[in-house]
């Protein structure tokens, strides 16, 4: 079945003959007699929720992703139990990873389930050492292997092409391999399932709609197209069934605007190049359904697919690097390291790709020559040098996925990543910022979370993995919830074995001044492990997704999330995303406030942007082991402290620590600070609170769950209080029109001091642990924040 490119008459606009054409007065769509639809209303999209977000994960569901949104509930908590091998003596090196691999075969996906609340896999207890071993790429070891590019240029060039297809992402010889391979490998072989399942899904569904939000465009239906037809492509592939790519040419007509329904306007910018993210998702899945399914498409749908991709995504492209015809497209390309810069220059980047060569303009030549310097310069700038996302965690999603896909497509194309791997050293230790990020709940998710994901997930481990030689990235990555799609079946490696926390440390910390955060945990596998996480780095920096939010900290622990984020603010507010200077009106929406976040509150003021903390942390550094059971030793402890005197302005000094205490099984927060204003200690939880009778502590219930919370000192001079996450009555006014996102279900603990003066405050979180009596709870002695050791709270 063929869908043809021509549109249905009744329109009175038609495409600019001449020189807004890549054609020219020669285009072979442009048809005097042919109109254009005129673009629908379409249906509005269901909205984010409202409601807060702490514990609740970016659901990247493979179906249908959307960030959710919701009030916490308790959940099962008791790992299901699973049979697995004896305990062996280990070997080591290839001898390892051959016993891993063959083990591996017999257990399967290690994961034993998905949590249905936070989408975290849930791993068996047991202490199979020989399966769950030291992480490794051995190739050799169990026959599971990639074969050797049989393609390898010397001297590679942006512009000269492996000459055979696919040329993006997966090279013909891979899918030459994947029949023998995932038979053999238990994760290739779910995610290969799964795949075909969603198309399945896919298949039955109407084309995508199209709908412009006011705020992000067309951005979630470009990505739901590209999420089809990703999974359109692979099915074809695997099948050579050409259902497949005629359902998929059903979503190209679509959004080219050919289909039985109209989508956008009827001029160069139907594909939304005002928010530039529009356009470059839609090229990218133009870009995988040229390459993927080329042998299936007819000389005519080439060329209809080449003109659209051209005349809409690369065109556009031209227009935003050199501001041309007045038209400001490209303000991403000037000194923006974020997400923007790596989405919009990998879909470019993919889309010229796939048809240099079948492309008569020159449009692919000229942007393959101004994406690549400008991602040096940009995209792979991204990271701080530890490895964080410069933005938000959250952000973290789009931005690796459009760097993994550009890099990964330059090399499966042309043999080289032109230094977008290496001119950052920082890119190489993102994998290990995701992961020390990720609590056993959800990840610490400060600042905005963004938009629906879709297509976007954290697949780009699977493939930093393999290219800085981090098989950890790889075996952390493959059970999670968002692994099955099809850049899995291509980025993962199935020569890595072993298991992901054997030899990780428990402990992440991350002191780049732009960026100084830190993350503790019990345990890598226990859902019920008590994870907390703390930041101080700069307010600015952050391409305006930022909070005023130093020394904000995350508390998971018995299965649930106890101290959370807000997350976003509703992007469509005045001001939103203004600057992120101190009278911005950014800083005026409780979410954004220094009250909507967890620390001190100073006299009902927001924090200083100009704020320079310093940070210092220590850890025993150690790891798990191979076991997925684990008890932490009772001396074991980590600790992160920050200077947070410069973000205040009514403050002397301030210096604010977290401390996992007793074997991990405590946590301390402590803030040593002499004010000439009242302050307020915050805290805002999904929890139900319960004020203790002698105004000393509360105890906090989610669910059957519980969470002692006590004021260890001062004995005096403080009330403990509790109520809603609304803005304070003192709040200056928001702009007119506007208002905050209610936050229901969520409480916020207050630890009030109405006297100015210096005090240490000592707050004790102790979960309340199944067979932990309350004898087995220390109470740490008191040590001046500047004071701590790894040995100062020793009994």
């Amino acid at each position: 079945m063929s869908y043809g490119y021509s549109q249905p008459a009744g329109s009175a606009q038609h495409l600019p003959p001449g020189g807004n054409s890549p054609y020219g007065s020669g285009d072979p769509y442009y048809n005097e007699s042919s109109g254009y639809i005129s673009p629908a209303q379409g249906t509005p999209k269901k909205g984010v929720s409202n409601w807060i977000k702490i514990g609740i994960p970016i659901l990247v569901a493979v179906i249908i992703a959307a960030v959710v949104g919701g009030v916490l509930g308790s959940r099962s908590h008791h790992n299901s139990s699973a049979s697995s091998a004896a305990a062996q003596a280990s070997p080591t090196g290839a001898a390892a990873a051959s016993q891993a691999a063959s083990i591996k075969e017999d257990i399967g996906v290690f994961a034993t389930g998905t949590n249905s609340l936070y989408m975290m896999p849930l791993y068996p207890s047991t202490t199979n050492t020989a399966a769950y071993t030291t992480p490794t790429i051995e190739p050799q070891a169990n026959g599971v292997s990639w074969p050797v590019d049989p393609w390898t240029p010397s001297n590679p060039s942006p512009t000269n092409v492996r000459p055979d297809r696919p040329r993006i992402i997966a090279p013909s010889y891979k899918w030459q391999a994947l029949p023998d391979l995932i038979p053999k490998e238990p994760y290739l072989k779910y995610w290969n399932d799964t795949i075909f399942g969603n198309a399945t899904d896919y298949y039955n569904l109407p084309v995508v709609a199209y709908y412009l939000d006011s705020g992000n465009g067309i951005l979630d239906i470009a990505r739901q197209i590209k999420m089809r037809i990703k999974a359109f492509s692979y099915v074809y592939r695997m099948t050579n069934d050409t259902k497949w790519a005629d359902r998929a040419f059903k979503e190209l007509a679509n959004a080219a605007g050919n289909g039985t329904n109209s989508f956008g306007p009827n001029t160069s910018e139907k594909w939304n190049p005002t928010h530039f993210l529009d356009t470059a998702e839609l090229t990218a899945a133009f870009a995988i359904a040229y390459d993927w399914m080329y042998d299936a498409w007819t000389p005519l749908q080439k060329e209809q697919i080449v003109w659209t991709m051209s005349y809409y995504g690369l065109q556009n492209g031209v227009i935003g690097y050199s501001n041309s015809n007045g038209l400001y497209y490209g303000w991403w390309t000037e000194d923006t390291q974020g997400n923007w810069n790596c989405v919009c220059n990998g879909g470019l980047t993919m889309g010229a790709l796939a048809i240099i060569g079948d492309d008569t303009t020159g449009l692919a030549e000229q942007i393959l020559n101004l994406t690549i310097p400008n991602a040096i310069i940009n995209c792979a700038q991204a990271v701080s040098s530890d490895g964080t996302w410069q933005e938000t965690p959250n952000y973290w999603y789009f931005g690796v996925t459009g760097n993994a896909e550009m890099i990964s497509s330059l090399i499966t194309a042309t043999g080289s990543d032109y230094d977008l791997l290496t001119t950052n050293p920082g890119f190489e230790y993102t994998g290990k910022f995701h992961m020390h990020v990720t609590g056993p709940g959800t990840m610490f998710e400060w600042g905005d979370n963004g938009v629906n994901l879709y297509s976007t997930t954290a697949n780009p481990l699977l493939f930093y993995g393999e290219q800085y030689n981090h098989p950890e990235y790889m075996l952390f990555q493959r059970d999670q919830h968002d692994a099955p799609e099809p850049w899995s079946m291509f980025w993962y490696n199935p020569a890595v074995s072993g298991a992901f926390w054997d030899g990780t440390p428990l402990d992440g910390f991350f002191d780049n001044h732009t960026d100084a955060w830190g993350s503790m945990r019990s345990s890598w596998t226990d859902e019920n492990a008590l994870f907390t996480a703390i930041k101080a780095g700069t307010l600015q920096g952050h391409q305006t997704h930022n909070d005023l939010d130093c020394g904000d900290f995350v508390l998971d622990a018995l299965g649930t999330r106890w101290a959370g984020e807000l997350g976003d603010e509703n992007y469509l507010v005045t001001g939103y995303f203004s600057n992120d200077s101190q009278t911005s009106d950014r800083w005026l929406y409780y979410r954004k406030r220094t009250e909507g976040q967890n620390t001190i509150l100073v006299n009902g003021q927001n924090q200083l942007v100009t704020a320079q903390p310093t940070v210092d942390f220590g850890t025993d550094n150690i790891t798990q082991g191979s076991s997925t059971v684990f008890t932490a030793p009772a001396n074991s402890t980590a600790f992160f402290t920050a200077d947070l005197t410069s973000a205040y302005e009514s403050v002397t000094s301030f210096e604010r620590g977290l401390r996992m205490i007793n074997g991990r099984k405590q946590v301390l927060l402590q803030d040593d600070i002499t004010t000439t204003e009242p302050f307020m200690w915050r805290m805002h939880t999904n929890a139900t609170v319960t004020v203790n009778s002698d105004g000393k502590g509360a105890t906090l219930q989610i669910g059957n769950e519980k969470m002692e919370l006590l004021v260890i000192s001062p004995s005096s001079g403080f009330t403990i209080t509790t109520g809603d996450a609304v803005p304070l009555s003192t709040d200056p006014p928001l702009p007119a029109g506007q208002a905050d996102l209610p936050n229901p279900g969520v409480t916020v603990i207050m630890i009030n001091f109405e006297t100015a003066g210096t005090y240490s405050l000592q707050v004790l979180f102790n979960p309340q642990w199944d067979g932990m009596s309350s004898s087995d709870f220390v109470t740490p002695p008191s040590v001046p924040v500047k004071s701590w050791t790894l040995t100062s709270h020793n009994s």
